[in-house]
């Protein structure tokens, strides 16, 4: 906790306000300042210590913002370096844990392997959402909707991947006025349960559980028992990993379909809430859940939330979405420490070569896709095939 905290948080945040504040996002205790406009009407300016702030939130991937506009506001992130050094500063740690694995694993590949799998995720999704977003109008400059003049295309997708690919939640353009299957690209990071490269520790421990599971299946299938960094994967731990698996998707589907299967709420959902309706709306309700359940905190931004039923569903989606999960890890970590090391034989199956890296990518794929094609299908694909 003190390493943690006084030689990697606390340094890494007071230099990246340094860096922040240099790069003009405002730093002071002024509150609201009155000015004269041009027009000879009167303006309120806010102030604040905005850049000390947004460093700790980025660095711990947080979400949210000081203002309401989040990092689309010119006073939290002026430019498009500024963006970049948002971006760095939500994947500096989720992409550092993994060669921390490996290191205290004693085999450093082991971790270079769990990072060549999160940084293939990421660097597809990032591509995705860029190219869906170029494509989505017509004209060689793309569809600009929701987003701000001075970070372009390229820079709202790659930070709206880096946002929901980690758990932070913030944004310096609107989901909600991305293209349909920008919006889902942004809906699957999260799907994908924030492992490429998530959050601030629980991205590691959540790719670690896929890597469990892909090592299960690849033994099955060469005849090989199947084991993890030298330990056996019977059918406890199995049982656990699967447990941790199914527990987002079940929250995140079973919250989505009684918003829209009861009655009373549904009209309150639709007549309330959605700001879209049809397709789109249902794509906002999705967004929600799936965001709620992922600790993430960004949002389809058409949605008003505040009501009694999202405001009590979501809340129960925040909760279990996040920390059941926590219970079957630590569980499954348990049930592994009371294991003996089993010695590397030659029936060991490596999970440090590249074939181990492309399976542990096909299974955090496949995994998701089974389990959310068919609510996309209702809703972010539907509206992009139209």
């Amino acid at each position: 906790m003190t390493r943690s905290v006084l030689r990697l948080l606390l340094p890494g945040a007071a230099l990246g306000a340094m860096v922040l504040l240099i790069g003009g996002v405002i730093q002071n205790f002024n509150g609201f300042t009155g000015v004269a406009t041009l027009s000879g009407g009167t303006q309120s300016i806010p102030g604040g210590p905005v850049a000390s702030q947004e460093a700790i939130k980025l660095l711990g991937t947080n979400g949210g913002g000081f203002f309401n506009a989040n990092s689309s506001h010119p006073f939290e992130n002026p430019s498009a370096w500024t963006s970049l050094v948002q971006i760095v500063l939500m994947l500096a740690i989720p992409f550092s844990l993994p060669r921390t694995f490996g290191t205290m694993m004693g085999d450093r590949k082991q971790g270079y392997a769990i990072l060549a799998a999160m940084a293939g995720i990421f660097t597809v999704s990032a591509a995705a959402m860029t190219a869906l977003e170029f494509s989505a109008a017509s004209g060689e400059a793309g569809s600009m909707e929701g987003k701000e003049q001075r970070f372009g295309i390229a820079g709202s997708t790659l930070f709206g991947t880096t946002s929901t690919a980690t758990s932070t939640g913030a944004v310096n353009a609107m989901h909600d006025s991305f293209s349909p299957l920008g919006g889902m690209m942004a809906m699957l990071n999260m799907m994908l349960g924030e492992v490429a490269p998530g959050g601030v520790g629980s991205g590691l421990y959540g790719m670690l559980i896929l890597a469990l599971v892909t090592s299960f299946i690849a033994g099955l299938l060469v005849g090989r028992t199947p084991e993890y960094l030298g330990k056996k994967i019977g059918p406890r731990e199995i049982k656990l990993a699967s447990l941790y698996l199914l527990t987002m998707p079940t929250v995140v589907l079973a919250g989505t379909a009684l918003s829209f299967a009861v009655p009373g709420i549904r009209e309150d959902v639709q007549e309330t809430s959605i700001l879209n309706p049809g397709l789109h709306g249902f794509s906002e309700v999705l967004y929600a859940f799936t965001s709620a359940a992922n600790n993430n905190g960004s949002a389809f931004a058409g949605l008003t939330a505040n009501t009694p039923w999202l405001n009590t569903a979501l809340g129960l989606a925040m909760l279990l979405g996040r920390f059941l999960p926590m219970l079957f890890v630590l569980a499954l970590a348990g049930s592994l420490a009371a294991q003996d090391r089993v010695p590397v034989s030659a029936g060991t199956l490596p999970t440090h070569r590249p074939q181990a890296v492309v399976m542990l990518f096909g299974v955090t794929v496949i995994v998701t896709a089974l389990t959310f094609f068919p609510v996309l299908a209702l809703g972010p694909l539907a509206e992009g095939l139209l």
